[in-house]
């Protein structure tokens, strides 16, 4: 986890670098403290995806490149082959697998989340972003939680929600769950 993290902080700080930013300038722009957005800078502290998305419509630049170092080039179709999306581990217990990364311009971004079970007694992990969300389980069971509504969903299941609500996944049965998510932009 910590490598793709601070390989996600170093793309970030590229970034900064490229536009000629400082770290107070960066962080004003971002609206985040400054100590906080070093910490992203420098893989000590989760980037959410609401955040990195956050980056992309500030600067213009593409999620996909932000996540997992990939250019996107093309514009009418893009193939992923099973089990060959581009990963990225952003919270120890998610695992990303972008379908989309290969596309231009695209209106949505889809992943293949793969999330390892933890104690029940672990914290969700609270995620807020603009649009909505699409998620189906492929295989095992998990609890969603949205804006403190408990749903358990298992394979074959399916939910599309706001996800400017508070929203957070955890496995059950003490075995991971993996779910297609469809996030599609404002």
């Amino acid at each position: 986890m910590g490598t793709d993290l601070k390989q996600i902080g170093e793309r970030i700080r590229g970034l900064r670098d490229a536009i000629d930013f400082s770290s107070a300038e960066m962080a004003h722009r971002l609206e985040v403290d400054e100590a906080v957005y070093l910490q992203f800078e420098t893989g000590e502290k989760d980037i959410s995806v609401s955040f990195l998305q956050r980056i992309e419509r500030e600067f213009n630049v593409d999620l996909a490149t932000l996540m997992f170092g990939t250019e996107p080039k093309m514009n009418a179709y893009f193939v992923t082959r099973k089990d060959k999306g581009v990963s990225v581990e952003r919270v120890s217990a998610y695992k990303y697998q972008s379908l989309t990364s290969g596309f231009t311009n695209n209106v949505a971004e889809v992943f293949v989340v793969t999330v390892e079970p933890k104690p029940m007694e672990d914290d969700f992990y609270q995620n807020i972003h603009a649009g909505q969300e699409f998620n189906m389980i492929l295989e095992g069971s998990m609890m969603l939680k949205i804006n403190e509504k408990d749903l358990i969903l298992n394979e074959g299941d399916s939910i599309y929600f706001d996800s400017s609500l508070p929203h957070g996944m955890k496995a059950l049965n003490n075995k991971q769950v993996k779910f297609l998510a469809v996030v599609l932009y404002p």
